[in-house]
This record gives structure tokens, sequence and C-alpha cells, in this order.
């Protein structure tokens, strides 16, 4: 069944290494979810994420603008990364799997989240939620994102690993709970 995306309560986020002595974070603001969770068993849930690119945002606006070229994620030639879901299962520290097919730059790579699933649970408003928390490492030269400049001191300007969190939440209209109809499906 189709979920709806509350976007209030979601958001994607990374963090990388700056120069061996502090990290980075930063966010995208303009993504879409297809979420479609069978809630009585997790496993048969899919999915899929489409991520703006051009959203990115590190509060750092000159830095902004690097991400967006053709040193990082070139969003003239690449405006967007894709992560299409191949299986849930059990296990994990956080007691999920979410494995998928990651798009970044035109380079598809299988990666592994780690997840806490939540719920199903009704809402004060009759709508019933579910919510994801998951993480992963990710190495960004594997997907063509090898800028780099060495730090006077020694070491890279640009830590190669990528933490990646996303935190998700769906909703499910009362009327489609109580009748079992499909919602509208997933939006941003």
């Amino acid at each position: 069944m189709a979920w709806n995306t509350d976007t209030a309560h979601s958001n994607i986020e990374f963090a990388v290494r700056h120069m061996l002595v502090s990290t980075v974070k930063g966010r995208f603001t303009a993504f879409t979810f297809d979420a479609q969770i069978d809630e009585h068993d997790l496993t048969r849930s899919r999915g899929s994420v489409g991520v703006d690119l051009a959203s990115v945002d590190t509060r750092e606006p000159q830095r902004d603008g690097h991400l967006r070229s053709a040193d990082f994620f070139d969003v003239e030639r690449f405006p967007a990364m894709t992560f299409v879901v191949t299986s849930v299962e059990r296990g994990g520290p956080d007691g999920w799997r979410v494995a998928g097919d990651l798009t970044i730059r035109d380079v598809t790579k299988p990666v592994v989240f780690d997840a806490e699933i939540n719920g199903p649970v009704k809402d004060p408003f009759g709508m019933e939620r579910i919510g994801l928390s998951a993480h992963a490492k990710l190495d960004r030269k594997e997907f063509g994102l090898t800028w780099n400049v060495i730090a006077e001191a020694g070491g890279l300007l640009v830590g190669d690993e990528v933490k990646a969190t996303v935190e998700a939440e769906f909703t499910k209209a009362a009327a489609e709970t109580a009748q079992g109809a499909p919602s509208a499906g997933a939006t941003s």
C-alpha cells in the first residue's frame, strides 16, 4: 500500500570530515519518497527516494555552490540522486536493514542502511503513521565524487567517508485505514 510522506517530519542529511579536524553537516531540502509499505510484513515493503541535488544546504552558500559544481554533484548534468529499495530484512544494530541501489552522477552502487522502523501507530487525528530512521556510511569516491586538495599540514581537505541519515515519517488517512483503500500515492 502506498503511504504519503509527512515532509514536516522527514529529512535527508549527511556528514563529512573537513581537514581531519571537524565534521561538516548538510541536508537536502527537496526530495520525494515513494513508499509502498506492507505494515503486516515489512519485508514485503519497497520504495524509492529522489533527491534534487541543487537543494543541497550546508548553511554556507559558497560551499553549497561548490557542491553543485562539476567538482562534486555536477547538477547541470546530474540533477538528481536516487535510491531504490531492493530488500527490507530484520537485522542490523537498529533492527532492520534496508538495501537498495543508490545512484549519484549516473553511477549506481548497492548500499545498505541500518534502520529503525516504528509503527504503525494512530495519531490523535485518526491517521496511521510509520517512521523510519536509517543511516549508512558511503565512500564518495565510488560515485565519482573525487575532488580533493591536500591540506598544508597533511591530510585531505574533504574526507572520503560520508555518513548519510534519513528520517522519514509516512501517513495513511483514517478513511484509507478503515476502508483499506489505497492512498493517492507518496508525495514530498
